[in-house]
């Protein structure tokens, strides 16, 4: 029994074919493939008919290894969509969330209609590149795309589109937009009123799982393929990597760690209340009816965007020699909060360390070990943070952290998060997002029965790393210099009592 996973990341994509049978789940990597922004004059877009060449590659390549998978399924990042216009035609390339032109509307928003009212109707944390600041912003420059515009879909939901020709929303995808209302189970009409966007581009959001079509008869004809059935998995990616959490506890803790951190845990309701927004965590869409309350953490972008930086200047280094350099530079010299708003655009990270640094009396970080060492060691003890929060929030205690995603092969970042957390670290599996897409196939079919016999399952299939802490009080002591750092300078929430509501 094989299906078919498309996991696409910010930075990448991968085919992954997924069998099931007596010994458990297998995977293999048919088809990766890069997923790089393209900037036209100040815009940045998502190179969307490349991706759809990629998927339709995929396709190519499992035909080409003799399988038929049973069905397919897309995944992908939250916030960002496309629009299609009269006759379903896509009205141009889908925008970045880091496009700087989105730049200053969700203040703008939350002036107008309060934070709490936007909270209170949506439970989604705020991001300045939110799908209701990205609307926003189209419709307040009078820009053509949203005058032509008859149906919205998310990346997934159009790439779907591309392959079905049936538009239609998906339930986790769907909550990313700060757009759905999770009490009344569709999208908010008060707010797509108050920035001006017609409710009729917004179409039936149905839950991870339904089935949403067919390959068109064109591409199964050109590709020489059989009809294969398109599942509307978790689609947001998040949302796949959770249901492949390995938990054996009904109450767990996350970290899907990759560009973004998003660190959370799994609730039956959203916990929308004044405390959840004072400290910005979200309340998105998880299968099985599920609620992801979770806070994005900015990740390993910005180690990312350091090695970018470097290659630029022709210092390039590989991961492996850089993580050693890291291990290798004396602990704690300089920390920051990788949450500032420092840190979100694009751009010289290196440069962006050094002046939190001086701005908070701290030693400069110079070479690259340092500052290496400084963007691992601020995210682990942001993670500690982040963890007490959750445990806070939903009124649970958590005996160890669940990390899944491709972060996990940085070893020296799970072994120091274990460290920060005083608790153990359960490292696996990578693949989650891809891993947790398959299963809700194989729930659609009727292969597992719920998202805890796809766990169990996925559990006893894939390897799971165990970091215990180690060095504990020394990292204790870390944390405190990290919360008084951090507390000078720590980004500011949207103004729950500012502006009028809706």
């Amino acid at each position: 029994m094989s299906v078919l996973a498309y996991d696409l990341g910010a930075g990448s994509g991968r085919a992954i074919l997924g069998h099931l049978n007596d010994r458990g789940m297998e995977t293999r990597e048919i088809h990766r493939f890069k997923n790089e922004p393209v900037k036209v004059g100040e815009r940045m877009h998502w190179d969307i008919l490349r991706l759809h060449h990629e998927v339709l590659q995929g396709l190519t390549l499992v035909k080409q290894h003799g399988e038929v998978p049973e069905s397919l399924g897309i995944d992908s990042w939250g916030v960002d969509f496309g629009l299609l216009g009269s006759g379903g035609e896509l009205l141009g390339n889908p925008y970045h969330y880091r496009d700087i032109q989105f730049n200053g509307m969700m203040d703008q928003i939350c002036q107008e209609v309060s934070a709490k009212r936007i909270f209170e109707r949506t439970g989604i944390q705020f991001l300045p590149f939110n799908t209701l600041y990205q609307l926003a912003v189209l419709k307040r420059s009078a820009s053509p795309l949203l005058r032509e515009a008859e149906r919205f879909l998310m990346i997934p939901d159009l790439l779907r589109y591309f392959l079905t020709g049936e538009a239609v929303n998906e339930f986790t995808n769907a909550t990313t937009t700060q757009l759905y209302n999770p009490m009344l189970a569709e999208w908010d009409g008060e707010l797509l009123d108050h920035i001006g966007v017609s409710r009729q581009c917004f179409g039936e959001v149905v839950m991870p799982g339904t089935s949403v079509g067919q390959l068109r008869s064109s591409i199964r004809h050109e590709l020489g393929l059989a009809s294969i059935p398109v599942i509307a998995v978790a689609e947001h990616d998040t949302g796949s990597a959770v249901v492949a959490v390995p938990a054996t506890e009904r109450a767990f803790a996350y970290l899907s760690c990759g560009t973004w951190s998003l660190m959370g845990t799994e609730l039956n309701q959203p916990a929308i209340s004044a405390e959840s927004l004072a400290l910005n965590f979200t309340n998105e869409g998880g299968a099985g009816g599920t609620y992801r309350l979770l806070k994005n953490i900015m990740g390993l972008w910005i180690l990312q965007e350091s090695m970018r930086q470097w290659e630029r200047e022709g210092k390039g280094i590989s991961y492996a020699a850089l993580l050693a350099k890291a291990e290798a530079t004396p602990p704690f010299a300089s920390l920051f909060d990788p949450d500032d708003d420092l840190f979100l655009p694009a751009g010289d990270m290196t440069e962006r360390i050094r002046q939190y640094c001086r701005n908070t009396g701290q030693v400069v970080p110079e070479d690259q070990g340092s500052i290496a060492r400084a963007i691992l060691e601020s995210l682990a003890l942001k993670y500690r943070r982040v963890l007490e929060w959750t445990e806070q929030l939903s009124g649970q205690s958590f005996h160890g952290l669940h990390m899944v995603g491709g972060g996990i092969q940085n070893q020296l970042l799970c072994q120091w998060t274990a460290n920060s957390i005083g608790k153990p670290v359960w490292a696996g599996p990578a693949e989650g997002s891809a891993i947790g897409n398959m299963a809700v196939q194989w729930m659609a079919s009727g292969a597992f029965k719920d998202i805890w016999e796809a766990r169990r399952v996925i559990r006893d299939s894939f390897p799971v790393a165990e970091y215990e802490p180690q060095d504990r009080s020394v990292w204790a002591e870390a944390y405190e210099r990290f919360m008084r750092i951090t507390a000078a300078a720590s980004p500011v929430s949207p103004d729950s009592d500012s502006g009028s509501e809706v």
